[in-house]
């Protein structure tokens, strides 16, 4: 007879509160985990959700986009609040065990760096390998191929372009994001949500770095990389541009 299923055996509680193996005598390092392995989970909900979004876009299913891209926002502001938590930690409580850490570094979340490529970043510094995802469609390259699903006349060099080139600024995508706006209908709504979701990961990006000058300051980040230097380059960076461009049109 099978076992019983029960909360603990459903969500792998045994496996899950193990997890956690602290090199320290250090309080605070269990919380540096806890974060960190959370921050792992939502990273992989996200993909997830972007996933589906992506497969609403090529359907042409305005509605259950709009759901998925509303759920997506949701998580990335838990996200984006979870950095609260880490903020409680002082320098110098990091310090007493960042030592512990060795050359690991969050710079090597191939999760995260999934998530940038999905969201259609094409270019990664030498020390962060190519995600898979850089080889695949971006959010904006579905988003383009539903517009053109909802009747708008898409010129063929964005319909066809490389997906495997950075996302760059397009007055032609901008005449059609104005017609689009200008209609007001569904697809402004779901051009609506993508922009939430610009400006939420350009807020992830801030706070982040934020939390890093105030944790190591200037210092160089564990693993070699530049830390607060080379997040502060990130910062500021649009993920779909002509989202924003378009709103200087008359």
């Amino acid at each position: 007879m099978a076992d019983k299923l029960t909360y603990s055996s459903y969500l792998r509680l045994d496996q899950l509160l193990s997890a956690q193996q602290p090199r320290s005598a250090e309080h605070d390092e269990m919380l540096f985990i806890v974060i960190h392995q959370v921050y792992e989970l939502w990273f992989k909900q996200l993909l997830h959700e972007l996933t589906r979004l992506q497969q609403h876009l090529a359907a042409g299913d305005t509605t259950h986009s709009m759901r998925t891209l509303r759920r997506t926002l949701a998580i990335l502001k838990i996200v984006v609040a979870q950095l609260d938590v880490l903020e409680t930690m002082t320098p110098t409580q990091f310090r007493r065990f960042r030592d512990e850490l060795g050359t690991s570094s969050g710079f090597e979340s191939s999760q995260f760096r999934e998530l940038e490529a999905v969201l259609g970043r094409r270019e990664f510094p030498k020390w962060a390998p190519q995600p898979a995802a850089a080889a695949r469609p971006s959010v904006f390259d579905s988003f383009i191929s539903y517009l053109a699903a909802q009747g708008y006349d898409m010129p063929p060099e964005l319909l066809h372009r490389d997906i495997g080139a950075p996302i760059e600024t397009s007055e032609a995508m901008q005449q059609v994001l104005k017609r689009v706006y200008d209609d007001d209908s569904g697809a402004a709504a779901v051009a609506e949500l993508l922009v939430d979701l610009d400006e939420g990961m350009q807020e992830w990006r801030y706070r982040h770095v934020k939390m890093v000058e105030r944790t190591i300051g200037g210092r160089t980040g564990t693993g070699g990389s530049t830390g607060a230097k080379y997040l502060s380059s990130t910062v500021g960076k649009p993920t779909f541009p002509d989202l924003w461009a378009m709103r200087t049109l008359s």
